[in-house]
């Protein structure tokens, strides 16, 4: 990331943990997953969708220390 602003991989990374972040805000005060109750009670694609969201999660963890490859390699770019 530079400059403040984020590449595309970064905002996807982004917008899956926020993704993930809403959900489970959403079972702890609500009792309802949106996963769940969108693709169905741990079918293959509701799956799917929780290791991608777990991957961005851990991604945004690991971000906090190291930049993300394109913005390693100084072509990250920014839209």
């Amino acid at each position: 990331m530079t400059g403040g602003k984020k590449c595309v991989v970064c905002k996807i990374i982004g917008l899956l943990a926020g993704i993930g972040a809403l959900n489970w805000g959403l079972v702890v005060l609500a009792h309802v997953d949106l996963v769940a109750k969108l693709l169905g009670d741990m079918t293959p694609a509701a799956k799917a969708v929780y290791v991608l969201i777990g991957l961005a999660g851990l991604m945004t963890v690991v971000s906090a220390f190291i930049h993300c490859c394109p913005c390693q390699k100084g072509e990250c770019k920014t839209s």
